[in-house]
């Protein structure tokens, strides 16, 4: 396999949005390619990530339609749908062309539009994404789904909701520091645990937002990428599943395909979790940034708790995670998340963060999890 770079980044500005989804994908692709320093007519396909256009938009077949949108319409696109981890499994297979040998340059990214929808349909619509047969029909949507899990861990670990509050805190405060987050305002652990319960142990305050927003990455064969200094390179890309049946899961405190999906990355690429210096994680609620960071092997099984609270996951922490605000706080347009997550740990990577930079960063981690914990895909990246 051909060694491949992240040579281009671009995304929204998270939030509420009047475009549609394709032009979101649009503007974050053009500041890719723009980033990436290359023609538009160098890329030779397009990986797109989208889940709820039918739903939300009407709009089908998205990924002709954002190739024409960028004066492209002739290169082979695909669209992805994968729960949240969508754009993330669109860059595994984009990684993969290019590392076949088939395509030197491939554009991969994703948008959501979901705010243009009242939150009761939203939270159907992201509910499709467990069983229909049997979760659905029971009224289990996703805040019902990762209650269970804090229960569970809160039973085995002695995980307390104000550890979990502390998680939210940690990240707003770092999207304080991202221009592009949906949420720039700072929060306290008396907001989260006051705030109104969703579905015990979450409270308001715990979970992540419905949101608009793009996310676009360039790719490229070494051949390419050796002639741009800022190009960040994939060591690793690994997917994993587990049953979509809730009730088949052993134990609830734990995400098997996380763990599957690191081990086989840190594998692929030579690495171990001591080696990670920065961390783009999915915390669509707080409880699962901790089991996250245990799975990944960053803190002992029921640590994860104890690590929020203590700051170890903090900037200027023992590895930081999320500086970019993470799902909580920079917002989760799901769609366009995996691609998100890797852009910041590009931009982390090549120091180019700002305020909220984690000096000295050379080897970065991405983690995305699609519905309810079924799929993971995980992702190690570094410079030189």
């Amino acid at each position: 396999m051909r060694r491949v770079a992240v040579i281009g980044v671009g995304v929204t500005k998270f939030g509420k949005h009047d475009r549609t989804s394709a032009e979101l994908f649009a503007e974050a692709a053009v500041d890719a390619i723009r980033d990436a320093d290359v023609a538009p007519s160098a890329i030779q396909a397009l990986y797109y990530g989208n889940v709820t256009g039918g739903e939300g938009e009407k709009q089908l077949h998205m990924g002709p339609l954002a190739a024409t949108l960028l004066g492209i319409p002739t290169i082979p696109t695909t669209r992805f749908e994968n729960a949240c981890a969508t754009s993330h499994a669109a860059f595994r297979h984009a990684v993969m062309e290019i590392g076949a040998g088939v395509s030197d340059i491939v554009m991969v990214g994703g948008a959501e539009r979901v705010l243009n929808i009242p939150t009761d349909a939203a939270t159907e619509y992201f509910a499709y994404c467990s069983d229909a047969s049997w979760e659905q029909s029971v009224g289990l949507t996703f805040p019902g789904v990762f209650a269970l899990i804090a229960r569970a861990h809160m039973d085995k670990h002695g995980t307390t909701e104000e550890q979990m509050a502390h998680v939210a805190v940690k990240n707003h405060r770092h999207g304080a520091l991202n221009p592009k987050a949906q949420f720039r305002k700072e929060i306290t652990v008396d907001m989260v645990l006051n705030s109104a319960y969703v579905a015990d142990p979450l409270k308001l305050l715990d979970c992540c937002p419905f949101t608009d927003g793009g996310a676009a990455l360039v790719l490229a064969a070494e051949e390419v990428a050796r002639k741009r200094p800022r190009s960040v390179w994939v060591l690793g890309t690994q997917a994993a599943s587990d049953t979509m049946f809730m009730h088949e899961k052993r134990d609830l405190s734990r995400v098997m395909a996380t763990e599957r999906a690191a081990a086989a990355v840190y594998r692929q690429a030579g690495k171990t979790p001591a080696d990670v210096d920065v961390v783009e994680l999915h915390d669509c609620f707080t409880i699962a940034e901790i089991v996250a960071t245990e799975g990944l092997g960053f803190f002992e099984p029921g640590l994860g708790g104890a690590a929020a609270e203590k700051g170890w996951t903090s900037l200027g922490g023992k590895i930081p995670v999320n500086p970019s605000g993470g799902l909580k706080a920079k917002g989760h347009p799901i769609g366009a998340t995996g691609a998100a997550q890797i852009a910041e740990i590009t931009t982390q990577l090549r120091g180019e963060a700002g305020p909220r930079q984690v000096e000295g960063a050379r080897t970065g981690l991405t983690h995305t999890l699609g519905g309810n914990t079924a799929t993971v895909l995980v992702s190690l990246f570094g410079r030189g």
